[in-house]
């Protein structure tokens, strides 16, 4: 609330950071350490010159971790079948984590930055907080069960209604000068987005076959977990209020 855009930025970096490092721990074996700490410091560099509004800068940071991967990968495989899959995921997890959450400073350094940061902390988390509690009041379809067999439709609706209720109730408080209908519009696409990628997420996990991306927040799990739904929402607000003023 309080913080300049640098030290904004710094916590950008360091949820980048802790939430590269949880995804590459799911994703890559022990024994791709090099590969994985060459991903780690790309990953921060690109999100950082995105951070000091540098795209081209950036472009350069991701296109030269591209080509050191691919020839690091070239050099050092041990067998061909896990080339592609590992390689994959590396690459993946540059897009995933520090390229989505790099769109995070961009939204808080645009006009109304904070206010728009706040407002797509209040749909996710409205939206999250209302589908748990619909879900498990009423909750009897399930929505998908080979993923998430807790999450229900009825949930999926009420989340989509507590997103446009905490929304419309940020507008009045704070954003009293946008139009009602970029704020609905904002809420029922922003509200979806983050529970695809609270789907997203758990489709992870279970890919990789771990219960928690990581535990540095007890009864929680890592920084992926609680960033799960707003890796989604994030760049989606940016581009809403980018384009649509």
């Amino acid at each position: 609330m309080y913080a300049s855009q640098m030290f904004f930025n710094m916590l950008v970096l360091v949820a980048v950071f802790i939430g590269l490092l949880e995804f590459y721990k799911m994703a890559l074996p022990t024994a791709r350490s090099l590969e994985r700490s060459i991903a780690l410091s790309f990953g921060v560099l690109f999100a950082g010159h995105v951070c000091l509004q540098k795209p081209h800068n950036a472009l350069l940071v991701l296109c030269l971790a591209v080509l050191l991967l691919a020839t690091v990968y070239l050099f050092r495989y041990r067998n061909l079948d896990e080339v592609i899959p590992h390689l994959s995921m590396t690459v993946f997890g540059l897009l995933y984590v520090p390229f989505l959450l790099a769109h995070l400073s961009l939204l808080r350094n645009l006009e109304y930055g904070q206010q728009w940061v706040f407002l797509a902390l209040v749909i996710a988390m409205a939206g999250d907080s209302a589908a748990y509690f619909v879900g498990s009041a009423i909750g009897k379809r399930k929505l998908y069960p080979a993923i998430s067999p807790n999450k229900s439709v009825e949930g999926a609706i009420g989340g989509l209604a507590g997103s446009v209720v905490g929304a419309f109730t940020f507008k009045l408080l704070f954003l009293s000068h946008v139009d009602n209908w970029v704020i609905l519009l904002m809420a029922v696409c922003l509200s979806a987005l983050g529970q695809v990628g609270d789907l997203f997420e758990s489709m992870l996990k279970r890919s990789f076959k771990v219960k928690d991306s990581g535990t540095i927040i007890p009864g929680h799990g890592g920084m992926l977990d609680r960033l799960d739904s707003l890796l989604f929402v994030f760049p989606a607000t940016y581009y809403f209020v980018f384009f649509i003023g």
